[in-house]
């Protein structure tokens, strides 16, 4: 790192002192999982000191996200931070304070950038300090989207949670702890609610769940899956309140605290708390009319490279070409974060031998004592297989233009969830939907095997990809052990960008 003035010579010593650049080779813009994962990979290719910084308006390092909603909100025994900084969620190194002191990385956290200028390759952070880069890596992520911006007026009252930081999450926490034998209303009917209500539930706090959808996660699940995650919301308590959306809040006398919510269609719910879970919005304001835009995201090649060949972005804020049918999308989850990082450092470091970003979307979610992953696309036609019920593992395939293209899977075991993967990454061509249902998780098991051993995603070219088998459903024997019950495993969910989209309009 190295200082520049650019101060003219009439300028005071003072204006010269503010006016000081700071120079780096890389800097990260962001402190979520994205960040954290990039900060890894740039040290495992080689980054020296004093070369990479990340700016961060949160006050602490990177961290994962998903434990949030999974391990804070237990109020039993709530995770910590060191149990779930970056990046313990791949198996990989803790990475503590410490760790970017020894590797020369500079943190500038509690820090909001003011303005880029892509050109000039020119920051300004709120402090009013001035960073130039050569590269840089928008992992800006997404803010929580506010029921203000949906015309409806949000109190200042301090029972009203939001979940999307750290900060939101000790808040919720306390406030939680305060309402043990409450009543709790929570606004959405997406995973994030799901989480949040299955915490609630958990943690003796009575749950109404409001949303205008017709079933939880409409964007994702399928009419059936849905009944069967709400039929045991609804044995542990929680009532479910479909089709209408709030109006206003009620304040107590004390005009500190909501005290009921009312809905558009009348009726006054009484609440301890709220919790507002319907969405969040990219963090990419910083750079409209500067880069391409699209789906609400910068608009990135297979190398994360946007419109500006120095700038990259990851996670939340980029929108990729995705899928068999080269979608352009933007992918709201922990897992696209992580990867999309990685892949981009190390296309940063090594353009010649990295390829494109071969990805194949994967959302993930654990709540009460469910745990499921849904791999692929949402498109064409839902087959259900297996025994929809408490600990049987069941799911459903998706087949668009006679060809596999996505798969959800309730409680499957580690080899299972593997085979679902592999299955939907070869989209293999569908002839015959019935069979496919009879077969259930025993196709992707029988199809899994097929599959060529997978290279690393920075080195595998979507050019160079094969195009999928012609794997044609027939008649055969089911496996025995295709229905094993598995471990629950996974971790957080965001959801699509158009899910979102759709779903912001309603609100």
């Amino acid at each position: 790192m190295n200082s520049r003035s650019e101060a003219s010579p009439q300028s005071s010593e003072a204006e010269t002192s503010a006016e000081m650049v700071r120079e780096f080779e890389y800097v990260i813009i962001g402190g979520g999982v994205a960040a954290g994962y990039a900060a890894l990979e740039f040290v495992k290719r080689g980054v020296t000191d004093g070369q990479l910084c990340i700016i961060s308006d949160e006050l602490v390092e990177p961290y994962e996200r998903p434990a949030l909603s999974k391990g804070v909100l237990c109020l039993e025994a709530p995770a910590r931070l060191q149990s779930f900084q970056t990046c313990v969620a791949s198996d990989e190194e803790s990475l503590t304070p410490e760790w970017y002191k020894e590797h020369g990385i500079e943190m500038i956290l509690g820090t909001h950038v003011d303005s880029v200028d892509v050109e000039q390759k020119m920051l300004l952070t709120n402090a009013g300090e001035s960073i130039s880069y050569r590269i840089l890596l928008v992992a800006t992520g997404a803010q929580a989207l506010k029921l203000g911006e949906f015309r409806v007026r949000e109190p200042d009252a301090e029972n009203l949670c939001y979940l999307r930081n750290l900060a939101d999450a000790s808040k919720l926490v306390r406030v939680m702890q305060g309402c043990v034998g409450g009543e709790a209303v929570v606004i959405g009917g997406g995973y994030l609610a799901m989480e949040c209500a299955s915490s609630l539930v958990t943690n003796k706090i009575k749950v109404t769940m409001i949303f205008p959808e017709a079933h939880f996660m409409a964007r994702l699940f399928t009419q059936k899956i849905a009944s069967f995650y709400e039929g045991y919301y609804k044995a542990r308590g929680v009532e479910i309140i479909r089709g209408t959306i709030i109006s206003s809040f009620e304040i107590g006398s004390d005009s500190q605290k909501i005290v009921a919510v009312n809905l558009r269609d009348g009726r006054r719910m009484p609440a301890s708390m709220v919790v507002v879970a319907i969405g969040i919005r990219p963090n990419t304001s910083l750079f409209e009319g500067q880069l391409t835009m699209e789906k609400g995201g910068i608009k990135v090649n297979g190398h994360m490279q946007s419109s500006n060949s120095s700038v990259y972005a990851v996670g939340d804020a980029a929108a990729f070409s995705v899928g068999p049918f080269g979608k352009v999308s933007r992918l709201e989850h922990a897992d696209s974060a992580r990867k999309s990082a990685r892949h981009a450092v190390a296309a940063i470091m090594d353009p010649k031998n990295t390829g494109e970003f071969d990805y194949l979307p994967l959302f993930y979610s654990r709540a009460f004592k469910f745990a499921w992953r849904f791999y692929g696309h949402r498109e064409g036609e839902a087959v259900h297989f297996g025994e929809f019920s408490l600990g049987s593992a069941f799911g459903a395939y998706w087949v668009a233009n006679c060809r596999l293209v996505g798969s959800f899977l309730e409680s499957g075991s580690k080899e299972e969830y593997e085979a679902i993967a592999t299955a939907t990454r070869l989209c293999p061509k569908i002839e015959d939907l019935d069979e496919l249902e009879r077969q259930g998780l025993g196709f992707a098991l029988s199809v899994a095997p097929l599959a060529p051993e997978a290279e690393p995603p920075q080195s595998k070219s979507l050019a160079k990809t094969a195009p999928p088998p012609d794997i044609i459903v027939h008649e055969a024997p089911l496996h025995n052990w295709h229905a094993a019950t598995g471990v629950l495993t996974a971790a957080s969910i965001a959801g699509f960008a158009y899910w979102y989209g759709r779903k912001r309009r309603r609100w």
